[in-house]
């Protein structure tokens, strides 16, 4: 007969064994690599079965037809792969060699927001209209512009930087002129990933904390003076302690927020079937796409995604702490750094933590201004991933070994023609 110590030493071996074989899994050379690959594609995959359910009542409203929004997504994401793809195989010295002008571009793009081309959509003057139907919002290019500038010009400084003059310049007002081109687009929500960014590649680079506590100090200064002195901001932003204080105005987008995510449940009411969708929820194809997560696949669907983001900020960190190059571990921190706080800021003013923002949620929500440069950030984190001493290592393995079964292969159908012709 089985004791109850005896049951819990088996449990207790089971669960030794599971961590053992876990342990041993992320341990495996090309375990960075196919985490990002794999969590990328899953999070492609749902945005596009999200989009296609999200946008279906507001497609079939504008344009005749429930599947316009969700095709233009999936062109988005077929145009972002090759791009993605491209910034796997562009080597380092290529790729820093072009930070410079891709700031300069950003500075350009960021500005012309505020000439005539610029045109106001909820509030924030953050798009440019180049005729017809053609939009780009700058400051999603300017997210990734202001991580590989900054983690080129941090490495470069690398040996200088106990000096606080070289820590700060050029860095500190590169990046203070992106933040205010974007605040004055009143942009807070990309405002505040762009300096979550910003702390992060200071964090990493060694940064005293005294200088992280003025670097707060400053912009909180700037985003109070933003927020009270705009009335329709300030409701917005206070509106998150009690939407149903003001329901039908100011209130409304964030209380069928939680409608939704109420509805839900545990397992949600099926893809497809949401109710909230269907005229009642503001924005649910970009910034609350995760209400309809929650409403068609219940908690457990928006635990996964949470999940899939704090994986992708696990490899993250993995890939930086791996690599021997100070650039790639600024850069990988840095695009970490931004697609995580984007992500936890979108869910927040989702669930109602933090006040709406109006930030999609990263290669979920709708829209091609920020699906291109987040792939593009991706396929670099890949790029960084084999470049891990031990998955460079194991890719030039297998690659030699492809070589000698090709050659093996080869030498094989030689021997077999000579012999047919003998």
């Amino acid at each position: 007969m089985t004791t109850a110590e005896e049951t819990g030493d088996a449990g207790a071996e089971r669960r030794s064994s599971w961590l053992a074989d876990l342990r041993g899994l992320l341990d495996r050379p090309l375990t960075s690599y196919h985490l990002i690959v794999g969590v990328s594609g899953l999070l492609l995959t749902l945005g596009i079965a999200m989009v296609l359910s999200a946008s279906s009542y507001d497609s079939l409203e504008n344009y005749g037809n429930s599947y316009t929004m969700a095709l233009r997504q999936l062109m988005w994401v077929a145009g972002g792969i090759p791009v993605a793809f491209v910034a796997t195989r562009l080597p380092l010295r290529l790729l820093r060699a072009f930070t410079y002008p891709m700031m300069i571009v950003a500075f350009v793009l960021l500005a012309l927001t505020f000439t005539p081309m610029g045109v106001e959509v909820n509030g924030n003057r953050n798009w440019l209209s180049f005729g017809g139907p053609f939009m780009l919002q700058p400051s999603e290019a300017a997210k990734l512009a202001l991580v590989l500038w900054g983690a080129d010009v941090l490495a470069r400084k690398e040996k200088l930087l106990q000096h606080w003059k070289h820590l700060v310049i050029p860095f500190v007002p590169g990046a203070g002129l992106v933040l205010a081109l974007v605040l004055g687009q009143r942009d807070l929500g990309t405002s505040l990933v762009l300096f979550s960014l910003v702390l992060v590649l200071l964090f990493v680079v060694g940064t005293p904390m005294r200088y992280f506590a003025m670097f707060v100090a400053v912009v909180g200064v700037l985003v109070t003076y933003l927020a009270i002195t705009s009335a329709y901001r300030m409701r917005r932003l206070v509106s998150f302690l009690d939407p149903f204080a003001d329901y039908s105005n100011t209130g409304w987008q964030a209380a069928h927020s939680l409608f939704g995510l109420g509805t839900g449940g545990w397992w949600g009411v099926g893809i497809g079937n949401s109710r909230e969708k269907w005229g009642w929820l503001p924005e649910a194809h970009t910034d609350f796409i995760y209400a309809v997560i929650g409403e068609e696949l219940g908690l457990v669907g928006t635990l996964v995604v949470l999940g899939m983001f704090l994986t992708l900020a696990y490899v993250g960190i993995r890939v930086a702490l791996r690599t021997e190059d100070t650039f790639t571990r600024l850069a990988t921190a840095g695009i970490v750094g931004w697609i995580t706080a984007q992500a936890l800021v979108n869910m927040g003013a989702v669930l109602g933590l933090l006040p709406i923002t109006g930030i999609p949620l990263p290669l979920v929500s709708y829209g091609g201004s920020a699906m291109l440069p987040t792939l593009f950030a991706l396929g670099l984190l890949v790029s960084f991933a084999r470049r891990e001493p031990a998955a460079r290592a194991a890719l030039e393995e297998r690659a030699t070994n492809r070589a000698a079964s090709r050659a093996a292969a080869r030498a094989r159908r030689k021997s077999s023609a000579r012999h047919d012709e003998g």
